[in-house]
């Protein structure tokens, strides 16, 4: 290539960049200052690629005014650790059987190594963050879940303490919350990842709630990724439960989005974590990525 291709090279590249930044000039003003909640989760947790585009993501918004809230869950460590000590995963409904066992190691593996490696992958993003769980500061109580199903050691948000998230952020940290929580006796319970975004996302007023998953968002046809709605309006949620839209395992995500946003949380989104810097996008673009619930 000779020096005057290059030059242009260069230039239509700069030019690139530019608009981009003046793109997301607006989006970043909107949340500048605001609570955005991420639940973190599915292949961009195990694949190294897609984890470090999401720590860029985060420590991005975090030096350009935006007050991110990381919570995580852990199933594949959770498994992994479970097959090392010879315990078998059991499964009822999409939630993971906790019996006393399970419960020690979902608290150990969840709120220790997890968490931990988090918070080391963003300070290596230069970020600043702490890691929580649910059961330091009392920020989150829980009772068992009751139901036609004995789950065991799975719990029921009884209530949310906002104060050590909203210290960290006052702070300049990133709180990167495990979600095991306890009861008023300090029996643990393991808290369903997209049940407790949603509601620390309430408590807290976010902006915005975001899940990451392993599909593209709401499907009109599941086998069709073209069909993909990027905007519902909760009132419509029922009719797309009658209509099949919305079936299987879509069921309790968007149950969380509408509870979210009944709670006074203002937009909540479900992305598509195997896209790297999908949170960029959905936040700092006009076109989102995903299906957004408002």
């Amino acid at each position: 290539m000779d020096l005057e291709n290059l030059q242009n090279e260069i230039k239509v590249s700069n030019e690139i960049r530019s608009k981009v930044l003046i793109d997301a000039l607006p989006y970043i003003q909107r949340y500048n200052g605001k609570i955005v909640v991420v639940k973190y989760g599915g292949n961009a947790m195990t694949n190294e690629e897609l984890k470090n585009a999401v720590m860029s993501d985060i420590v991005l918004l975090s030096l350009v005014g935006v007050k991110v809230v990381l919570v995580h869950g852990g199933g594949p460590e959770i498994n992994d650790m479970l097959k090392r000590v010879g315990i078998e995963s059991r499964f009822i409904n999409g939630l993971r059987y906790t019996d006393e066992a399970t419960v020690d190691i979902v608290k150990m593996v969840l709120a220790g190594k997890v968490n931990k490696e988090l918070v080391s992958h963003l300070t290596q993003h230069k970020g600043r963050a702490i890691g929580l769980c649910g059961i330091d500061g009392q920020m989150i109580t829980a009772h068992k879940m009751e139901g036609e199903v004995d789950l065991g050691y799975v719990g029921e948000i009884v209530n949310v303490n906002t104060t050590p998230i909203t210290d960290a952020l006052e702070n300049g940290y990133v709180p990167v919350i495990a979600t095991v929580a306890c009861d008023e006796e300090g029996q643990t319970y393991n808290i369903n990842a997209d049940t407790a975004a949603a509601r620390i996302a309430a408590e807290l007023g976010a902006e915005n709630l975001i899940l990451m998953t392993d599909i593209a968002g709401l499907l009109r046809d599941k086998d069709d990724a073209g069909t993909l709605i990027p905007a519902v309006q909760v009132s419509e949620v029922p009719f797309m439960k009658r209509q099949g839209i919305i079936s299987g395992g879509m069921i309790p995500k968007i149950d969380c989005c509408v509870e979210a946003v009944r709670r006074g949380v203002k937009k909540t989104c479900i992305i598509d974590g195997r896209i790297p810097h999908s949170i960029l996008i959905e936040l700092l673009s006009n076109e989102g990525i995903g299906t957004q619930f408002i």
